[in-house]
């Protein structure tokens, strides 16, 4: 199917998707996990093929992560779907009841959005999380991979599609857009009437193209300019500790940190700390300030003069940009200026620092003595995410089931009639 003929089935499988018993939507969920782990090899096989494509035209590593999957990938991918099927049902919640005028009775109730689309790049994982959010909450669902991921997708989307239909929901509950050419998206993004609500998720390229350009409501995914700030009185060990599971564990997710500030009242003690052990653990280029630059040229790591814009960049890579600055108020400002409202941590034994750090920096996470690698939907207790929205309309943070809804005003009286 065309993309037209993809949102015009969408559509009208939508509405039986709306109605679809609890019961159903979770055997269904069952039923794709299941039949994720039975087609195993199928899977595999599609993105092996992507793979090799990937490292032919040269793709980096930290992508290559992101494209690859094996056994135990895919049997997570499949654990997510049964945890998803344990949550609260997210439809027919009475939001708000009250009597109004005339003795009508009201009621507010969650609803699903109706045709969510999903535009992503190399992260076919996401095919899973989206097409069972969508399930739980109700939803017909049109999924977009990025070009890398086509084939891993395309094997994915086929396997949950058939499961859940077979399990009993609408035929096309579950569609692959199968045109991996970018017009497919842009045709998308122009679908007002067919599609209730578009999610990007990616890098800022597919996100600022997907912002500036759709007529259909989006929900904005950011991208993860994240930091860690070390105040001053801060445990260094804690510091260093939390330092390298922020940058290293998985350097191309968006939840990772990609700029380190620290006091300069304590910057020899803690870089003397923090800058050895993020070397140790894959770092390869620093880029620094003045007095970073000059502490790393003493430790023997090698460091690069940062520019203005290094503050701004996401890496997705083992690099980091380092700053010393001259307390709270430096951090904080920077932080505001630079970071692109996502996860931004501090750390300090300073509890009043610590909670106006809380307060004042504009993220959708923020942590004391943590790592902003827990900003994930599963993590948080939400169960498999859809992505992490740095808006503040609607969706903010990691978002799943809820986010999907909607909801709409029912009202039942007796005749009566306005005055």
């Amino acid at each position: 199917m065309n993309v037209k003929d993809t949102l015009l089935a969408a559509k009208e499988a939508s509405t039986r998707c709306a109605t679809a018993s609890e019961e159903l939507r979770n055997n269904a969920l069952s039923a794709m996990a299941d039949a994720l782990r039975d087609e195993v090899d199928r899977i595999l096989e599609a993105n092996k093929a992507d793979m090799a494509d990937a490292r032919k035209a040269g793709m980096k590593d930290s992508l290559l992560d992101r494209l690859m999957l094996d056994g135990n990938r895919v049997f997570d991918i499949a654990d997510a779907l049964e945890e998803l099927s344990d949550l609260p049902d997210p439809l027919g919640q009475v939001q708000d009841e009250r009597t109004i005028a005339g003795g009508v009775q009201m009621q507010r109730i969650s609803t699903p959005m109706g045709v969510v689309a999903m535009v992503y790049e190399a992260r076919p994982n996401v095919t899973a999380d989206a097409a069972g959010i969508c399930v739980k909450s109700g939803n017909a669902c049109v999924l977009r991979g990025g070009s890398a991921a086509h084939r891993s997708n395309l094997a994915i989307a086929g396997v949950l599609h058939e499961a859940a239909v077979r399990a009993g929901m609408p035929q096309n509950c579950i569609l692959a857009v199968e045109d991996a050419e970018r017009s497919a998206t842009d045709e998308l993004l122009r679908a007002r009437g067919l599609v209730d609500l578009l999610i990007p998720r990616g890098g800022a390229g597919l996100i600022s193209h997907c912002v500036e350009y759709a007529t259909v409501p989006v929900i904005e995914t950011g991208v993860g300019n994240c930091h860690l700030y070390v105040h001053d009185p801060a445990d260094v060990a804690m510091a260093t500790e939390i330092a390298v599971n922020a940058k290293c564990q998985r350097p191309g997710v968006c939840n990772a940190i990609e700029t380190l500030l620290v006091d300069r009242s304590i910057a020899r003690k803690a870089l003397s700390s923090i800058l050895p052990a993020l070397f140790r653990n894959g770092v390869q280029y620093f880029h620094t300030d003045p007095i970073s630059s000059e502490i790393a040229s003493d430790l023997q790591i090698p460091a690069i003069v940062s520019t203005e814009e290094d503050w701004a960049r996401e890496y997705l890579e083992l690099e980091i940009a380092v700053k010393c600055v001259e307390g709270l108020d430096e951090a904080i400002a920077h932080v505001n200026t630079f970071g692109t409202k996502h996860s931004e941590s501090i750390v300090t034994d300073d509890a009043q620092a610590a909670e106006r750090f809380l307060s004042e920096v504009d993220a959708a996470a923020v942590y004391w003595n943590a790592s902003t690698r827990f900003t994930d939907g599963g993590q948080f207790g939400l169960g498999a995410e859809i992505g992490i929205s740095t808006q503040k309309l609607h969706a903010r943070g990691p978002f799943a089931l809820e986010a999907l809804c909607s909801y709409k005003y029912v009202l039942r009286g007796s005749g009566q009639v306005r005055a």
